[in-house]
């Protein structure tokens, strides 16, 4: 495994050297012009904040925005996409306060009520909401073919936005067929949730490989140790790559840290994400292809 120095010094002499303007009394700082890296899922949140009724858990730490920022800047990656923390429910307004703090360098990814209004979207969109995310990790698959839900499609899929699936990689097929008929694009968090116990294996990781032809679904390589203890979720992540690679294809691929690591915070940091990024993409066009062209297309950080 590349040391963190090896593989930023790598990284950064292949993209260029960035150096960040600082703006604001709030510590955010805005980017310049060139992407050396983007990470695609990270959480902002802070004890106190009103939570959501159905919940797993709630954090008892704070994890703020100039402290995630902090992480970006030590590891040379210059831009980042917050992703709603599911146990704040729809109430988005701390990450849209985020947002506004590092309008250039973030984007966002709420949750939504399927009966939000067309004027929020758009007010979200504006600033700097790309797509909603469905944690389904625990809760029910959601009637996705309901009236509600087809006007909810329709209106993201006039904005643009992707939808964001977490869920077992056995409800995949299921969950991304509705998506895909109402024309959105999908994006599958953390390799696709393989069943740790069958690993590439899974027939939902296979649909996942399959649905790869329609060309409207991207794979975050995120979050391995959430597939498997004792290195497995790791192993399996090593054994997908391949098969995302040849499936989906690089452009169809991104990175991120999945900081600060909700329920691992032990023994995972982001120093290990990042080196692990190397290990899974040690070729440095591919590098750039899964942590900046990618990302940014996705994204719209261009």
């Amino acid at each position: 495994m590349p040391s963190r120095r090896a593989f930023n010094t790598g990284l950064l002499a292949m993209l260029g050297s960035t150096a960040l303007a600082g703006c604001a009394t709030n510590g955010a700082r805005e980017p310049a012009t060139r992407i050396t890296a983007i990470d695609t899922h990270a959480h902002v949140f802070e004890r106190g904040l009103p939570l959501a009724n159905a919940r797993r858990y709630a954090p008892s730490y704070d994890a703020t925005l100039p402290a995630y920022l902090a992480q970006l800047d030590a590891h040379g990656v210059s831009h980042g996409v917050l992703i709603q923390p599911s146990f704040l429910g729809v109430d988005n307004s701390y990450l849209l306060a985020a947002l506004k703090q590092a309008p250039q360098r973030l984007r966002g990814v709420a949750v939504i009520d399927p009966a939000a209004p067309e004027a929020l979207l758009a007010q979200m969109h504006t600033e700097g909401i790309v797509g909603i995310r469905l944690n389904l990790i625990g809760t029910p698959n959601p009637p996705l073919t309901s009236p509600v839900w087809r006007a909810a499609l329709a209106r993201l899929h006039a904005l643009g936005w992707h939808v964001e699936l977490h869920a077992e990689a056995r409800r995949l097929p299921a969950l991304m067929q509705p998506l895909l008929d109402a024309q959105v694009n999908v994006v599958v968090d953390h390799f696709g949730r393989p069943d740790p116990t069958l690993g590439v294996d899974d027939p939902g990781f296979v649909a996942l490989l399959a649905a790869g032809s329609t060309r409207r679904v991207w794979v975050k390589i995120s979050g391995a140790y959430r597939n498997g203890s004792h290195g497995r979720g790791e192993a399996i992540a090593q054994a997908a790559m391949p098969r995302l690679k040849d499936a989906l294809g690089l452009d169809r691929l991104v990175w991120g840290s999945d900081w600060p690591h909700t329920q691992f915070e032990s023994q995972i940091s982001y120093d290990k994400m990042w080196a692990f990024a190397g290990v899974l993409l040690p070729d440095a066009a591919e590098r750039r292809q899964v942590l900046v062209d990618t990302p940014a297309q996705l994204f719209r950080f261009v």
